[in-house]
């Protein structure tokens, strides 16, 4: 016999006996319950509930689940915050505050919302303007107040596509 081969039937040999091992249980093990068993399964009649949700008293539906990480109707209404904010361009450079990456980000709240921008230069003579245009841009979608953030980070107008 080879080596590879006496090898081979070597390692066959222990899966083999890890899968016996694995499969074997003690009688008194498979005959006893343990207490955390009895406890996670449910009574004759009612349905296994998820780990972590509280019982649904009967006749009540349950809430819907959502996802945390992504929600559609949200994202919808972001789309439709930053199609508005097209409308608001910026007087030196002619081109609207989206398509410079002037918008960092649009926290959409129940009762408020906030948009967080940059300027292209740091002591921008059209700040103010431009600010309130995005302001009424915004609240003409949502029907509620917005907050506009000015962030002091530095506008790059590579992050926009820009090569001068």
């Amino acid at each position: 016999m080879s080596k590879t081969t006496a090898a081979a039937e070597a390692a066959q040999d222990a899966t083999s006996a890890e899968t016996a091992a694995e499969t074997i249980v003690p009688a008194e093990t498979a005959a006893e319950p343990t207490a955390a068993a009895e406890r996670a399964a449910p009574a004759a009649g009612e349905a296994a509930q998820p780990a972590g949700e509280a019982a649904q008293p009967a006749g009540e539906a349950a809430p819907p689940t959502e996802d945390p990480e992504f929600d559609v109707g949200r994202r919808a209404t972001e789309l439709a915050v930053l199609d508005a904010l097209r409308s608001v361009i910026d007087p030196e450079l002619g081109l609207d505050v989206v398509d410079l990456a002037l918008i960092r980000q649009i926290v959409i709240g129940k009762d408020s919302s906030e948009v967080k921008m940059v300027l292209t230069t740091p002591f921008c003579p059209y700040a103010g303007s431009m600010v309130q245009q995005i302001k009424d841009a915004a609240e003409s979608v949502l029907d509620q107040p917005v907050k506009v953030t000015v962030l002091a980070e530095r506008w790059d107008p590579r992050e926009a596509g820009l090569m001068w």
